[in-house]
């Protein structure tokens, strides 16, 4: 057994397959148990290896994980992006190949500063808050790519009420301290106080995950509202056709008018595929219509205005109409699908890089939230909702949680699954209903433990009814954030680091 985890082919083909079982742990397929075995085949791979061996493993890990969980790249790339296969195929290659570096500079790391052969119990706590920082790393670095996390595995899972604890981040810890845990086992079995410490460090956090599961954290705030989401399955390649605009237009008037009357009607991201300014005559007539009903109305649709130098931009919002108010302006946007990076040298090399809207601005922080039926809600368009917390931010300061998007762009792909699931997530940590409005999918209200109450098909025309419930109070991730995890993370890298050097010397 241990040949096949030894510097060469057989060991890094092992870690290639370790990457992608953890796509196999998240939605659609949610088999919980293999992220502990990627996590476990990676952390046994990387054992007895020289940095540059563990940063190779590392990486062939990497791109298991992402050839095998973000290949819906690819549709967006050629279907939407104009791209020919072969182009397509060669740009989603060198983005899985480029995200798989995040896993080589942690094993690198790990060989050479933190790993402690001699000290399973240490090493696997120090290996856990390494597999974190990485997380947490690859969640910032560049404007971030917070996808396929262990921790989401969890979210139907026995661990799922350490989230609104500690977050996906908790999760993703607890995971890897488990899964290192395992692996050491045998090394601690002739050390009976270690091993009687490591067993409740691997049995506690799946007992305080079962105690907290369904343990309500926050409480009602007011009465339940009714909610509407209209799903208008629009074809990517109609949406910014600006013959089309008058048909999209009267696709969502005409599905509000047949809607039945409800507290809160949402439509989808950019579902007014027209500046804001430019749609003043049918908007009103929606506040009209919303108010005559007593309803707030929420819709995506692009804004022009001036930055804080003055500079008109343009921005990716959600603006509310009838019995509420406020704009919302996406801070957090997509690389090359709402802004591309080296503009200048990279557009009009490819279609791709000219996409519809892909110059738009990011929004400044800490602005107001959207107000709707006088309650507060944290508003996430699209891949805001990925980042945990950012979400936590503001979700700290609503009643409700809103995330319009347009997952048209990954076809029919596990992508709007993923998407779906990091989006319940955001509610579990946060003990808040979320309202999930989407172009063809996947339509759905979400409540404060993370579970579905209702939900439309994808690619089919169709409108969602259902309650939501405004809640108050905070969970303990809301309050404390992911600061007590970033300590515990650097105490244990930090003593690991000085206990290696002193082995060392």
């Amino acid at each position: 057994m241990n040949r096949l985890f030894q510097p060469g082919w057989p060991g890094n083909l092992i870690a290639l397959l370790g990457g992608a079982l953890t796509t196999l742990a998240l939605a659609p397929y949610g088999i919980w148990p293999l992220a502990l075995l990627s996590i476990a085949l990676l952390y046994r791979g990387l054992r007895a290896l020289t940095p540059r061996q563990a940063a190779w493993r590392g990486w062939w890990y990497g791109f298991g994980l992402f050839a095998s969980g973000t290949s819906w790249v690819y549709v967006s790339i050629h279907d939407y992006g104009a791209a020919s296969p072969p182009l397509a195929a060669l740009l989603t290659l060198g983005f899985v190949a480029g995200l798989g570096l995040f896993f080589a500079l942690a094993s690198w790391l790990w060989a050479i500063w933190l790993r402690r052969d001699s000290a399973p119990l240490g090493d696997a706590l120090a290996f856990a808050a390494l597999w974190v920082a990485q997380e947490a790393f690859r969640g910032w670095f560049l404007t971030g790519f917070p996808w396929l996390y262990a921790g989401y595995s969890q979210l139907d899972g026995p661990m799922a009420g350490l989230a609104p604890v500690g977050g996906v981040w908790l999760l993703s810890f607890a995971l890897a301290l488990s899964a290192a845990l395992l692996v050491n086992l045998p090394r601690l079995y002739r050390n009976k106080p270690q091993l009687a410490e490591a067993l409740v460090l691997l049995i506690a956090p799946w007992l305080l995950g079962a105690a907290f599961k369904d343990h309500a954290w926050t409480a009602p705030a007011g009465e339940p509202l009714s909610v509407a989401a209209i799903q208008g399955n629009v074809e990517q390649n109609l949406k910014w056709d600006p013959a089309q605009l008058n048909a999209q237009l009267a696709l969502y008037r005409d599905m509000s008018f047949a809607s039945k009357p409800v507290d809160i009607l949402v439509w989808p991201e950019t579902a007014v595929p027209v500046l804001k300014e430019q749609a003043i005559g049918y908007l009103s007539m929606m506040d009209r219509f919303a108010s005559d009903r007593q309803s707030a109305l929420i819709t995506g649709v692009p804004i022009r205005q001036p930055n804080a130098e003055g500079e008109i931009r343009y921005y990716n919002g959600v603006s509310v109409v009838g019995q509420g108010s406020g704009d919302y302006l996406k801070q957090r946007l997509v690389p090359f699908g709402e802004y591309v990076p080296l503009q200048d040298l990279l557009r009009g090399l490819i279609a791709f890089f000219d996409l519809p809207m892909s110059d738009f601005a990011r929004g400044e922080p800490d602005q107001p939230l959207l107000e709707a039926k006088g309650h507060r809600l944290a508003t996430f368009i699209c891949y805001e909702v990925v980042y945990p917390e950012f979400a936590a931010a503001m979700a700290a300061q609503s009643d409700l949680l809103l995330t319009v998007s347009n997952d048209t762009w990954f076809g029919k792909s596990i992508g709007p699954l993923q998407h779906l699931q990091m989006a319940q997530m955001r509610a579990l940590e946060a003990g808040r209903w979320m309202i999930r409005s989407t172009n063809n999918g996947v339509t759905a209200l979400i409540d404060p433990f993370g579970r579905i109450t209702e939900r439309l098909p994808q690619f089919e025309q169709a409108t969602l009814y259902g309650e939501v419930q405004p809640m108050q109070h905070l969970t303990p991730y809301l309050q404390w954030r992911s600061w007590p995890l970033i300590i515990l993370c650097s105490l244990l890298a930090g003593w690991a680091l000085v206990r290696r050097r002193r082995d060392a010397k």
